[in-house]
């Protein structure tokens, strides 16, 4: 599997999360420019997950696939199962209930949160529910990129 390079708009890797994309802010999905995109590219998916939750490993807070292969993802992707401005992708559960939910820590306590940004060669069709486990069983033959950004927030 090849990395995928991309960049999280107003974000650096290891740097701190913007407040406007977190739960105290706008809660607003970034936007994703795509670098190196693979010519056999058929489909992209995005995770956001909470890597140093005290309870649950890799907190899911977002999870989105079938975005069409663009070298752009818009931000402020809007709320719902289904994307219609975004080539109809598909939102899964996880904090944010189909949709994007960002950064929220309890005060004072900083979090490590990673973007993970997956190319496939497929697109993949989930029947309920549409969480993270049963997205990578489908999807997981189907990776032929990924690459990962990780922010924090306090």
């Amino acid at each position: 599997m090849d990395t995928l390079l991309f960049e999280c708009k107003d974000m650096i890797n290891g740097e701190k999360f913007p407040v406007k994309n977190t739960g105290r802010g706008q809660d607003l999905s970034p936007e994703f420019l795509i670098n190196n995109l693979s010519p056999s590219a058929k489909t992209l998916a995005i995770t956001l997950e909470d890597i140093t939750h005290p309870l649950f490993k890799d907190f899911t807070h977002w999870l989105i696939w079938n975005l069409p292969p663009d070298k752009r993802i818009n931000g402020a992707i809007p709320h719902g199962k289904t994307v219609p401005n975004s080539g109809n992708a598909r939102q899964g559960i996880g904090y944010g209930l189909y949709r994007y939910a960002g950064p929220k820590p309890p005060k004072g306590k900083r979090h490590l949160y990673r973007f993970t940004v997956y190319v496939l060669n497929d697109n993949i069709d989930l029947k309920f529910p549409h969480t993270k486990n049963h997205f990578f069983r489908k999807a997981r033959k189907h990776i032929i990129q990924q690459g990962s950004i990780v922010c924090e927030f306090e």
